[in-house]
């Protein structure tokens, strides 16, 4: 098996980087993959050091079983199609194809059925955000259905990326002027990720709407998000008030929450302090007024669970699928 990371420069592509080699992927072969201006960068991986090397198209035609790509909408709509055509197995970490009727959008945990036959093309990996609320939700939404979802979240600068983390340390420092976002984050809370569209809401909101709905194959849930960007490096909180569409009790409710693959349902308080450097959901402060509604707190590693180990787990489950003997 030979497998290549794109972006393998960037915050996220280090991350996948570290998560293959603590998830015990041993490829026979392994190339990274980054800009002309990253080129020339050193990776370890298992030991070894491996120099990063310039992404051209030539280098996407070399037949890879695997590339997870984490470099950028605009990268992944030049590069990732050859690679694909290529016969390879394209995860792709940007928000490019999530919404391609043709492309799987995965998160294995719930729908990785999809991956099986699946023989080469881009398979999309979901925002951040979205993979770690539908993770707390897809038991409850076998059991009792999704009606309606209302969910504010509250997102790490590391989502922004290195520019982000590196901005939020600059005005701790004294330099306040903002540049990644719209305003002051040292101190501060900003409502705003993303582009404001035509509606109101911003393109981080809608992913969330259009995501969780293809990922739960259920387009009748009507959600309402509303995302934030706080002052904290790593891990995205999300306050997510449920309304469902046959009753529960809160005995059964918890045991649906806790039945979820890789969540931990708590009776104390988490945050994400907590959780940085886990690959968990970790839900709290469940709570409810009647059986048909409930509130909850949900909080998880933006970097790993929201991006590098949800690619991995892709990948985990396509060989497992498709390749396994």
């Amino acid at each position: 098996m030979r497998i290549a990371v794109v972006g393998a420069t960037g915050e996220v592509g280090r991350m996948m980087t570290r998560v293959l080699q603590e998830r015990g992927v041993k490829p026979g072969g392994i190339d990274f993959y980054a800009s002309a201006r990253s080129a020339g960068a050193t990776v370890e991986f298992h030991g070894e050091v491996h120099r990063v090397k310039e992404l051209t198209r030539g280098a996407m035609e070399e037949g890879y079983d695997y590339l997870l790509f984490s470099a950028g909408g605009a990268v992944s709509r030049e590069f990732a199609p050859t690679a694909a055509a290529s016969g390879s197995v394209v995860i792709d970490n940007s928000s490019a194809f999530r919404m391609d009727p043709a492309v799987p959008l995965v998160v294995p945990e719930i729908n990785g059925d999809l991956l099986r036959g699946y023989g080469s093309g881009v398979v999309a990996n979901p925002n951040c955000s979205t993979i770690q609320m539908v993770l707390s939700l897809y038991r409850v939404h076998e059991r009792f259905g999704l009606d309606t979802i209302v969910v504010s979240t509250y997102q790490a600068v590391s989502g922004a990326g290195r520019s982000g983390m590196d901005e939020l340390g600059d005005q701790m420092e004294g330099r306040v002027a903002p540049r990644k976002f719209i305003k002051q984050i040292h101190l501060n809370v900003v409502p705003q990720i993303g582009a404001l569209l035509d509606s109101g809401f911003t393109d981080e909101e809608m992913k969330m709407v259009d995501e969780t709905r293809k990922i739960l194959r259920d387009p009748g849930i009507s959600i309402f998000p509303t995302a934030i960007r706080v002052p904290v490096m790593y891990g995205h909180s999300e306050a997510i008030y449920v309304r469902t569409r046959r009753p529960f009790d809160m005995d059964s409710l918890a045991v649906a929450i806790q039945d979820s693959e890789d969540v931990v349902l708590s009776s104390g308080m988490v945050t994400p302090l907590e959780v940085a450097g886990g690959d968990d959901v970790h839900v709290c402060r469940l709570r409810s007024f009647d059986d048909s509604s409930f509130l909850m707190w949900n909080v998880a590693d933006n970097i790993r669970t929201g991006a590098a180990t949800n690619a991995v787990r892709i990948l985990q489950k396509h060989v497992e699928l498709n390749r396994a003997g």
